[in-house]
């Protein structure tokens, strides 16, 4: 055992359990998430370099521009990972395994300085038929820029522990 008076006592740092668990979720209800995030430039330069994704449109504003464009088009995948990522405190925080994306469908480019936010309506709920005590959430989330218009939209799943397990 140390006598080090500097380290902190761990007990005292409890572990916090967060996000919800599957009964928490009901058909319909719709999650407002928080209040968005703007996306810059160097947001999608960064994110298009480290993943390799050299298209033109993203990086190339001569190039956007002869395609009519305004400037580059921020990634579409930069845009679908946000809005993700601004979900998953209201729905899937708790850690279960991500089951998948089906059915994205982006409806319209956005640029730096857009601002996206995200809404997530529940469509269906189910028990895991191979995990007892666990349940499947599946959400539509559709994507909106800072005037309102839909940007992206698709459904996604997770497998969330129930009640008990937790």
């Amino acid at each position: 055992m140390s006598n080090d008076t500097t380290s902190p006592d761990l007990s005292q740092f409890p572990v916090r359990t967060r996000g919800a668990y599957f009964e928490k979720f009901d058909k319909n209800a719709v999650f407002n998430h928080h209040w968005g995030r703007t996306l810059t430039s160097a947001d999608n330069t960064l994110f298009s370099t480290a993943l390799a994704h050299w298209s033109p449109l993203y990086l190339n504003s001569e190039y956007a521009k002869a395609l009519g464009h305004k400037d580059t088009v921020l990634n579409p995948f930069l845009v679908l990972c946000t809005v993700v990522g601004l979900s998953v405190e209201d729905l899937s925080e708790s850690g279960g395994p991500f089951l998948g994306i089906e059915d994205c469908v982006f409806e319209r480019p956005m640029y730096a300085g857009d601002t996206v936010r995200a809404v997530s309506v529940v469509t269906d709920t189910r028990p895991s038929a191979s995990r007892p005590g666990y349940g499947i959430v599946t959400w539509k989330t559709t994507a909106y820029d800072q005037h309102g218009q839909a940007v992206l939209h698709f459904t996604r799943k997770n497998l969330l522990a129930g009640a008990e397990q937790r």
